[in-house]
Order: structure tokens, then sequence, then C-alpha cells
């Protein structure tokens, strides 16, 4: 597995150097390590561009960020720049280059063996055997990434389905990928729409660390950016505690909920039984853990829903002290309801599979 970075993205011709600046201090002290640059829309001279944009770069290269910039046929053709020579890429100090649009194959193969190094990145958001043409013209793979498009317009970004087809062509050849997140107070995106820049649109309103863990959870996408800016200072905090390699639900604990229930579902490292079933998530190492200490019921007799966590008591037996998540609504007395998961995550479950490895957290 590759590391797994998180990323923003700016936008020079829409923004203040300053404002960008500041920003990528900011994102640095979270542990940011990748921009998206969009040149979609430049309007400038080549030497006014190339100021421009280098000018931010090196304050991004000076933080350790690696920079990606999204280009376009249209932006070769304006700023008079040859496929078959890249050295204007390579004299902004970016990492890479993003291409928006296709070639037919052995362009793209061609271009990833560019003398400067420059790692070549594809849109990944279409489900055509486009990557498949450009491994057959012998790519140099190693310095072929692949990263999703953004959707400014509410109801245009992709289905989750659609997304995992387009995705595990890339992961196929293990190429390293990337997705889009929104922030929901960020208002500067490419173009003079910006409901938001999500790749998925069911993600589009939720919090941008439940975004994030189901881009993580996919286990399709290694690098989750920030589509839209300016993020909040709360939302790169909040995206920074994000483990990206197992979830990390977050739950709030019931009134009744005990010292050792607490103990149990804070401070294991949860996985998933093998033997799986559809009621409930099992995790059974705390019943072992804790085999000996006391569990007494709760007043439980309720019926449990999705996203509710439970705890054996004292009259389950051998089951005492086994930790479950609830898949489907059932009863049962001999379990101690002891929270729920926030339920903008419940959803989240379906990534859980047999020997999944999990946490929670408050």
């Amino acid at each position: 597995m590759t590391m797994r970075n998180l990323g923003l993205s700016i936008y020079p011709d829409h923004s203040d150097f300053e404002k960008n600046k500041n920003y990528l201090e900011l994102g640095h002290k979270y542990g940011f390590k990748r921009i998206f640059m969009s040149m979609l829309e430049v309007g400038d001279s080549v030497e006014a561009v190339k100021n421009k944009y280098r000018k931010i770069i090196d304050v991004g290269n000076r933080l350790g960020y690696q920079t990606f910039l999204d280009v376009s046929p249209r932006i070769f053709q304006k700023l008079n720049i040859s496929y078959a020579d890249l050295s204007f890429f390579h004299e902004l100090h970016v990492t890479g280059i993003r291409l928006d649009q296709a070639f037919d194959g052995a362009t793209e193969a061609m271009l990833s063996y560019n003398k400067y190094g420059l790692i070549i990145e594809l849109n990944m958001s279409n489900n055509v055997d486009y990557l498949n043409n450009i491994i057959s013209y012998q790519a140099n793979t190693p310095f072929i990434y692949g990263c999703h498009n953004f959707y400014p317009q509410v109801g245009t970004a992709l289905p989750f389905d659609f997304f995992v087809k387009c995705s595990q062509r890339f992961k196929h050849f293990g190429i390293h990928t990337a997705a889009f997140v929104a922030s929901q107070v960020g208002k500067i995106g490419p173009w003079n729409v910006n409901d938001g820049l999500p790749t998925l649109e069911e993600d589009r309103r939720l919090p941008i660390a439940v975004q994030a863990k189901h881009l993580f959870a996919s286990g399709l996408i290694d690098d989750v950016i920030i589509g839209n800016a300016y993020a909040s200072e709360a939302e790169l905090a909040a995206l920074s505690q994000v483990d990206r390699y197992q979830l990390k639900f977050k739950m709030n604990f019931v009134s009744a909920a005990s010292e050792i229930e607490k103990k149990i579902a804070l401070e294991t490292q949860h996985f998933r039984r093998g033997d799986m079933n559809q009621l409930v998530i099992r995790s059974t190492m705390p019943r072992v853990t804790y085999k000996s200490v006391p569990n007494p019921p709760h007043d439980n007799q309720i019926e449990y829903q999705k996203g509710d966590v439970l705890v054996g008591n004292d009259s389950f037996g051998i089951y005492k002290n086994e930790l479950q998540i609830v898949l489907k609504p059932h009863k049962e007395p001999r379990k101690n309801k002891i929270g729920q998961l926030s339920p903008e995550e419940v959803f989240l479950l379906d990534f859980i599979k047999p020997w999944s490895k999990f946490k929670l957290q408050i």
C-alpha cells in the first residue's frame, strides 16, 4: 500500500497570493502534503502566468508540498507549449501535471518519460479502457497517477457504484489515486458555480471528515484533496485526525454506560469476526480481555437500532463484555446499549468486512 496523503486546492487566477500563502501554511500545520492547482482558465501572457504560478508553487515547495497542475489541450495551445517539451512546467517547479482531457494513449505514455521526471496524472472519472490503452503503449507507470474530477454543480457528481468501477481500473495496475472532498465553507473554485467541489455526490453536504473516511474506506483512493478554497481551520484539523488506514467511528455514550463499557469501546483495537453475520458486527476480543470484570445489566427492554453499540452483560455467559455494533434491529436483554454511532457515519458500517479493523472514539 502506498502512503495516503491529504491535499488542498488553490486557484491563483481567482485569489490573492497572500491568502493562498496563509492557507498553505495553515495546511502545513495540519500535515497536508499535496496541492491541486487549476490552470484551466488562465488569461495572461506566458511570462505573467509563469511568474504568478511559480511564486505560489515555490511557497508550497518550501513547506514540503507536492503541486499538481490541472491543464487542458486549450492551455497548451494558448501558452504555445509542446507535448514534446514540458520545460514550461519544469520551470514552474511543479511535481506533476494533471491532464484534464484524454489524448490517444501513445501521447500520455510518451509524456510519462519526460526528462524532468514530472508525474503525469490522468482523469479517473470515466469508466472506459483509457488506462489500458496508455499502459499498452508501455507507459512509465511509476510516473502515472490518477485523480478524479470534482463537480461544482449540485447533483452532478459521481454515484458511488460508478466511482468504484472507474477507480478499480487504476487500482488494478497499482496506480496512485486521488479524489476530492468538499469544504462546507469554501467559496473559491475554477468556475463561477460552486456548490462544493466533491467527487462523490452523496458526500457533498457531509462533514468533511466523514467524506474523507468514505473515500479512504473504499480502499480505492490514496490521496484525499479538498476541492474548494478556503476550508476552515476546523475542517483542516478534522481531516488531520482521520485515520487513513482503518475506520475510526465517532460515537456518543448513553448515560448508563459504565466505565468498563467505555474502556471496552475506546481502548480496544477492534476487528470484525471472520465468520460474519447480518445482525451485528462482533468484536470478540474484549470478552477475553475483560472476562473476569463484572458488567451488570442495564434497564434494557428496548429494540436496538442500526448503529447502536452494545456490550454483553453478566447474564450473557461466555459472551459477557463482547462488543457489538447493530446492523439490523433486534431485542436482546443480555446486551447493554452503551451508545450509538454518529448518525452521519452509520452508512460507513457497510465497509466493515470480515476481519476489518476499526476503532471507536468520542
